[in-house]
Parts: C-alpha cells; structure tokens; sequence
C-alpha cells in the first residue's frame, strides 16, 4: 500500500491504476532529480548523452531524437558551446546546417551529471533490490516499446 506523508492512502480504484502508480513514481523522480540537479543540467545530460551514444548530430536531429522544440535545443547548445562542452561545425554535405560534437569537456560535464543521475536513480528504487531493480527497467522498457514515441 503506498502511504503518504501524512498517512493517508489514496483509494484503491486509483492505488489499481498502472498509470496512476507510474505518474507517482514519475513525481517523484523528478522532485528528487531537482533536488540534486538543475533544470538547465538536465536537459545537457539529454543533450550529452544524445551525442556520446549517436555521433555527430544536426541541431534538428537532436530536437527529434529527444522531442524538444528546435528553439529549446539552440538554447541549450549556446550554453553547452560557451561552456565548451560542444563543438558546432558547418556539415560539409549540407552547409547550411552545422553538426554537433560532444567535446572532452562535454564527456567530463556528462560523467559529472551521470554521478547526479545514478544518485537519483539509487534513491528512488532503494525499496527494491537488484533483481528487481532490473526487472522494473525492463518492464518498463518494454512496456513503452509497445507505444508510438511521444514528445518528452
């Protein structure tokens, strides 16, 4: 039974609904997330982590890729290049788009933010072990690979 802070239980209709349980969960990753890191650090770790494990990206592509508004990626690039986490580069294939690279200091920031990430993630799943742990990531994974991708 999920009990809150004040010991009140919600009603079972609602304690029943898978949807209901993973928005919770969902609330309460992001408080925790927030509570360790920044808003704008979040959205670098997509961004980062979107450039370590697919290469070189176009500044649309990784607007697709992570279902953000083209506006929100130029942002958030300016911040990650002034902080020379990034490199943009004219593509030579298409010169009017510029690629974008993670840098030395991009991979370092991504660590630093992973080391957040991991924390978050221990907290939040501490009420189960490991085996579980993994079963609910794969449930999970699962579950969402059976849907059309949604915009984040």
């Amino acid at each position: 039974m999920v009990v809150t802070n004040h010991g009140l239980q919600p009603p079972a209709r609602l304690h029943g609904l898978v949807s209901w349980q993973a928005n919770k969960v969902a609330t309460l990753g992001a408080r925790l997330t927030a509570e360790r890191m920044p808003l704008g650090a979040r959205a670098d770790f997509a961004v980062l982590a979107a450039l370590e494990e697919y290469g070189a990206l176009s500044q649309a592509e990784i607007g697709r890729r992570l279902g953000l508004d083209r506006n929100d990626v130029s942002g958030i690039l300016a911040q990650l290049e002034s902080g020379r986490r990034v490199d943009r580069q004219a593509d030579p294939g298409n010169r009017r788009r510029n690629l974008v690279t993670l840098t030395a200091a991009g991979r370092q920031y991504l660590e630093e933010l992973q080391q957040h990430a991991d924390t978050v993630q221990a907290e939040l799943l501490a009420g189960l072990d490991r085996t579980e742990q993994r079963q609910l990531q794969s449930l999970l994974a699962k579950l969402l690979d059976s849907h059309a991708a949604q915009p984040a």
